[in-house]
């Protein structure tokens, strides 16, 4: 089964350089579908992220995303 990508923007991939909606930048650790095993909630798209040198990674949604470049 392949994953769709069609909606994705072209900047946005995994080792991607990104900012989140709180200005924090981060790497693009992995995309894909996540169930939050507290709430049962199902993320189609989610995007893991992680501080750049490392540190607490965290998920959103890529609608929160922009380039940390500027693309």
């Amino acid at each position: 089964m392949s994953r769709s990508t069609s909606r994705r923007p072209s900047w946005l991939y995994e080792g991607a350089r990104v900012l989140d909606a709180d200005d924090r930048e981060a790497t693009v650790q992995f995309i894909g579908e996540f169930e939050d095993p507290a709430t049962r909630r199902v993320i189609p798209e989610a995007v893991f992220l992680r501080p750049e040198g490392g540190g607490a990674e965290w998920i959103v949604v890529p609608e929160v995303l922009r380039p940390a470049d500027g693309a």
